[in-house]
């Protein structure tokens, strides 16, 4: 500003003149060129003698001398360029800024805040080139620019800063080549460069110059080729993070020299090479963590003699055995190996000299007996053994242990009886025990288990009856028993369990009938009792249970008709075959499509061929008689139909709106003409509409309800101009038109013409989640639903992203695409911009944005990168909206979105003044376990978001009454991190093993 102009500002002042001092006008000066939309520079006015008690203004000095040496102006909502009149302030050395709206650009006036040690700009909107003028900062030591939009290449510059010791530039947009030139800064301690589209390049060996530097976070950097053997000169190092690059050969041993080192991440790099440190020089270090690379050779003896915590060696080439010196380890608590080529036997006192929590070894060549003494001091709360080859029994002590949460020890040779304790475990919530040879009963100790969710005890030789206790286990999702030697009754207490979800008792010997009450099984997807000696009618209340997916109860002797009930369901498989059924098929299954369904019922008749019984030679002449009324009866049909179809194919001419049987694609059986679609879609039919075309309610002649979106014609033009939206069909057609799953919106067909495009849906009743939420309905949404609602969408995702492969991001999340059906349950829908990520590289480089303002996870804004974690975080803004009850996006957050308006309400005023005061107080410390999910679902950083089968898993923890609570790991919530009901601290990794996956490239 001129001088001019400060001469008007003082003489506007001047009535305060007397009373404030000069920093005190600078600081006015400064806050007239921002927005301050939450109030936090109210108490800044001229009445104060100086600025010393105004907000985040700190001094020093004594009397009338004390001038203005920091602010800390942190997540104030402050908004617009970076103010310029507080460089002005003489003995201003730490100013913060971060967590705010700060934007445009960086001016190269920043200089002139001359005396700054401190300057924290992170978190803002600053976009651009970084000025290099800020190495002509003398004295700054901190500087952090981190989570903002800078781009282009860092100043030469920056090389010549004289005393800076902390260099923060993570998640920017920061594409030029690795800045070398770094290394002549040998005063650094900390230097963070991670997240930014850097230009490919080797390892800087510039950096080995630091030999001051403690942390260095070089994550998701696009660095190749090795380690250089001279980067073992960073001595001091304690923090040392390559993870997400693509480096080669092996880890150097000059690494052996970084004797203070506590915490080296390696992952999910392309390391490949021997595990070549010299380990015995590394004597400080507690968690070592290579996985996901291609290191290869034995594990090195000399690993295990040191006094780590946790050592995480999955997803390599490792070979060899594991050195018995591991089972010495007196911190050792977390052991992953998963998915390398190990062999041999686990230690046999592996667990009695540590507090061992968590053990993952699946996936390996492991035999020998499971030791003894993994739950030797009471701490173990995770066992993990799938496919190895471990046989002999289950060691009793594991019987005892009440700390176990999860024991999965499918596809192994397990024999003998399970040890009575394992089948009461408290806290289990998984239990898995399928593929192996154990024998015996299943315990009554069975009913102890409260915590259980899933039970997997199939393809074993279990005998004897079901255990009729499960009515305490309420919170059983799954149950299969399938390929056993069970017999008797089904027992009544299993349709006490609302929250079922899937039962299989297929092939054992079960007899007697369905029991009553299966009403009660609202939440059922899958039933198969297929291949036991149950009998009885196929009770109508099968028909009730309007979840379900999948039907087996073949190979049994079930009798009487088939209940017209059944037409209620919309079944991806329907199977009864071979029973003693009579009587008519209902008409909805009376198609030849699903003959299969009735083969081997001998008194089934219908409309299918070979499944009638034959007529005797006496009523020929009736059969005969018969036929000719049918046939004139036909021709009259015929005559009829010629001439209805003549009138509306001059009318299909004449509005070219119809579509051809050919043009029509089914993916599910119907029981509805496709044909009948097109006359039905009126105006007054609309419920919905966009750019892409509308969508119409459509109420069939057989009393369907299903959802029409009819997308407009594209002319050749137009397709090749918006390629996105000329694929947005192809990709929702074949996105829906392959998966199965109770939270996906289910497509029933599509049509394809010259003119539009028809795809048919299943109606949901109550709309979307956002017109309810947002609209005049939304009190109809009490805390429980909406409970529901988050947790049916987060297994809809998780569906999509660890169950199909490859995996597939929908891109798109947000409230308006999550619909609700009569009963709240919810569905993920419009897949139009759905992408199959491509298995290997994990991410797509997409050529332009999709998705909805207020939901794109900043990353994918930025780079144009997209995983899965872009999904995470945009679902963690519907967990928000259903917290709040504030729309993503909102003129009274100012220039934030509902992300930032969360945290910054969340510090500032706390929690009530976040949560929807529509919502029920009393579930207030389940809504906060919900809000923390979310707030880690939209973590800034990719890689500190939850996996979507975690995000599940944590809402159920959350629901479920559980004392436990998500932690904070260095200040910030962690999805890996936990506090039991004792406030300890607990470790939880990812769940590494993945399901059975729908098979996509066939």
């Amino acid at each position: 500003m001129s001088l001019s102009l400060l001469l008007l500002f003082l003489l506007l002042s001047l009535p305060f003149a007397l009373a404030l001092n000069q920093d005190g006008l600078y600081l006015l000066q400064a806050k007239r060129g921002l927005s301050d939309p939450a109030g936090a520079l109210s108490s800044w006015n001229a009445r104060d003698p100086d600025p010393c008690s105004w907000a985040g203004v700190s001094c020093g000095g004594g009397g009338p001398d004390r001038r203005v040496t920091a602010l800390d102006l942190t997540n104030s909502q402050l908004a617009g360029p970076f103010p310029l009149f507080l460089c002005r302030l003489p003995y201003l050395s730490s100013l913060s800024l971060g967590g705010n709206n700060i934007n445009s650009t960086l001016p190269p006036g920043v200089s002139a805040c001359c005396n700054l040690t401190r300057l924290d700009l992170s978190q803002n909107l600053l976009q651009g080139d970084i000025p290099g003028s800020l190495a002509a900062i003398p004295g700054l030591a901190e500087l952090d620019l981190s989570f903002n939009s800078f781009s282009g290449g860092l100043p030469p510059a920056f090389g010549e800063f004289a005393r800076l010791e902390s260099l923060l530039l993570v998640s920017n947009i920061l594409n030029g080549t690795m800045p070398s030139f770094l290394g002549n800064v040998t005063s650094l301690k900390t230097l963070e460069l991670a997240y930014n589209p850097w230009t490919p390049s080797e390892f800087p060996s510039q950096f080995s110059n630091l030999t001051n530097l403690e942390v260095l976070w070089l994550s998701d950097c696009r660095l190749t080729g090795p380690i250089p053997e001279s980067f073992g000169g960073l001595s001091r190092l304690v923090n040392l993070d390559l993870s997400r690059n693509r480096l080669t050969g092996p880890i150097p041993g000059s690494l052996a020299w970084l004797k203070s080192a506590v915490q080296i991440e390696l992952f999910n790099n392309s390391l490949s090479g021997e595990l070549s440190l010299q380990f015995s020089n590394l004597t400080n270090l507690r968690r070592l963590d290579v996985s996901t690379n291609e290191l290869t050779g034995a594990i090195p003896g000399e690993l295990c003699d040191l006094p780590l915590g946790s050592l995480n060696l999955f997803e390599n080439r490792f070979e060899g055995t594991i050195p018995e010196s591991i089972a010495l380890s007196e911190n050792l608590y977390e052991l992953m190996l998963f998915n390398n080529k190990l062999t041999g036997s686990l230690p046999s006192d592996l667990g009695k000299n540590s507090p061992s929590r968590s053990l993952d070894v699946s996936y390996i060549q492991f035999s020998g007996q499971i030791p003894e003494n993994l739950c030797a001091h009471g701490k173990l709360e995770e066992l993990v053994l799938l496919y190895n080859n471990f046989f002999e029994t289950i060691p009793a002590s594991l019987g005892k242990c009440e700390s176990l949460h999860r024991i999965r020890l499918t596809h192994n040779q397990l024999s003998g009886t399970v040890p009575e304790g394992l089948w009461g475990l408290p806290h289990v919530y998984l239990l898995d025990l399928a593929e192996n040879s154990l024998v015996g009963n299943v315990s009554d100790a069975l009913s102890g288990a409260h915590n259980l969710s899933v039970l997997d005890i199939s393809r074993n030789l279990f005998s004897g009856s079901v255990p009729d206790g499960f009515a305490p286990l309420t919170r059983l999702v799954e149950f299969s028993g399938s390929h056993n030697n069970f017999s008797g009754r089904i027992p009544g207490s299993l349709v006490q369990l609302s929250q079922l979800s899937k039962l299989d008792l297929s092939y054992n010997g079960l007899s007697g009938e369905i029991p009553e009450g299966i009403k009660a099984w609202k939440m059922l997807n899958e039933l198969n009792l297929a291949n036991n000696k149950l009998s009885g009618e196929i009770p109508g209340d099968v028909g009730s249970l309007t979840v379900l997916n999948y039907l087996d109860l073949s190979g049994n002797y079930f009798s009487g008709k088939i209940p017209d009930e059944l037409q209620n369901l919309k079944l991806n498989l329907l199977n009864l075959s071979n029973n003693q059924l009579s009587g008519d098929i209902p008409p909805m299954y009376a198609k030849q499509v699903y003959e299969n369904s009735f083969v081997g019922n001998p008194g089934l008749c219908g409309d299918l061929p070979g499944l009638c019984p034959r007529r005797s030679d006496g009523r020929k002449s009736k059969s005969l008689w018969m036929l000719s009324v049918i046939f004139v009866l036909a021709v009259l049909v015929l005559v009829v139909g010629i001439s209805w179809f003549y009138c509306k194919y001059k009318n299909f001419k004449k509005t070219r709106k119809g579509a051809t049987m050919s043009k029509w694609r089914s993916f599910h059986k119907l029981g509805f003409s496709e044909l009948e679609i097109a006359d039905c879609l009126q105006e007054d039919k609309v419920i919905g509409s966009g750019g892409s075309g509308k969508v119409y309610k459509v109420e069939l002649s057989n009393g369907e309800v299903v959802a029409v979106k009819k997308l407009r014609g594209v002319s050749k033009k137009e397709a090749l101009t918006f390629e996105s939206e000329k694929d947005g069909y192809q990709v929702e057609v074949e996105t829906l038109g392959k998966i199965r799953h109770k939270n996906i919106v289910r497509l029933w067909c599509c049509c394809n013409t010259e003119d539009c495009k028809l795809l048919v849906y299943e109606y949901m009743p109550n709309g979307s989640l956002g017109d309810m939420l947002h609209g005049s309905k939304g009190s109809l949404l009490d805390w429980r639903t909406r409970y529901k609602i988050a947790l049916d969408a987060a297994e809809g995702l998780s569906y999509l992203h660890h169950d199909c492969v490859p995996p597939i991001v929908h891109r798109d999340v947000k409230s308006n695409n999550i619909l609700l059906d009569a009963e709240f349950g919810a569905k993920v829908a419009d897949f139009g911009v759905a992408k199959i990520v491509g298995v290997g590289n994990g991410e797509e480089l997409m050529s332009v944005i999709a998705g909805s303002y207020g939901y794109i996870a900043p990353e994918y804004a930025y780079t144009l990168r997209v995983n899965e974690k872009s999904d995470i975080y945009s679902f963690g803004v519907v967990i928000l909206e259903l917290v709040t009850g504030r729309l993503p996006v909102d003129p009274a957050f100012g220039e934030k979105d509902l992300v930032k308006w969360v945290g910054a309400t969340l510090n500032q005023k706390g929690i009530d003044d976040v949560i929807d005061p529509k919502l029920d107080a009393s579930h207030k410390e389940e809504i906060t376990k919900v809000l923390d999910v979310g707030l880690l679902c939209t973590h800034s950083l990719p890689i500190s978001r939850p996996s979507m089968r975690k995000v599940v898993k944590l809402l159920q923890e959350a629901g479920s009454g559980s004392k436990v609570r998500i932690a904070k790991r260095d200040g910030e919530l962690s999805p890996y991190y936990y506090e039991d009901a004792s406030n300890k601290l607990n470790y939880e990794p990812e769940d590494p093993v993945r399901s059975m996956k729908v098979q996509w490239n066939k």
